[in-house]
């Protein structure tokens, strides 16, 4: 998972980006790069200040980073460069993002079956105290996956996550 390590390949681009997304205000959230007969490159950034993105924001991101890449050249042949918002069930890839939405429904997907599942949908609880691992309450109970375990994390769209983002949107319309 991104909160433990990217592949090289990503590590050296994200590497590459994440000043000039810093320069304008933005944070990134996640990038992939897929492979295939034309690959594309998947960059999810949010604002730093207020962690919104319009489609202006992503205008601005994608401009910049396509004169970036341009230059750099990191990534051999002809690719697609996507730059979007990480949406409402957003995906949770560093550890503050586990703390960020404690309380809300996540659902997360480790490498190896712990427990005999692979697949736990409940209430995040945040990362634990040492950052090795998140806490999640599952039917109940609460359980502790470390950060190595998991291959995938992210928000569940629910009423409340909706309600809470609609709260968030409106703070940053009448700021």
């Amino acid at each position: 998972m991104q909160a433990t390590g990217r592949a090289a390949p990503e590590a050296r681009i994200a590497a590459l980006i994440e000043p000039t997304l810093d320069g304008l205000g933005y944070a990134l959230v996640r990038l992939r790069l897929s492979s295939g007969q034309r690959p594309v490159l998947q960059v999810m950034a949010e604002r730093r200040a207020d962690g919104g993105m319009s489609v202006e924001d992503c205008t601005t991101v994608s401009r910049a980073l396509s004169a970036l890449l341009d230059v750099e050249d990191p990534i051999a042949g002809e690719y697609v460069l996507e730059v979007s918002s990480p949406g409402m069930d957003r995906p949770l890839v560093k550890l503050a993002d586990f703390a960020r939405f404690a309380g809300q429904v996540a659902r997360l997907e480790t490498t190896r079956p712990l427990e005999g599942r692979r697949r736990f949908t409940g209430r995040l609880l945040g990362p634990t105290a040492d950052g090795s691992g998140v806490r999640i309450e599952v039917e109940g109970a609460e359980r502790t996956i470390a950060l190595a375990d998991l291959t995938g994390a992210k928000l569940v769209l629910t009423d409340e996550l909706i309600a809470a983002s609609l709260k968030d949107a409106n703070a940053r319309r009448d700021a």
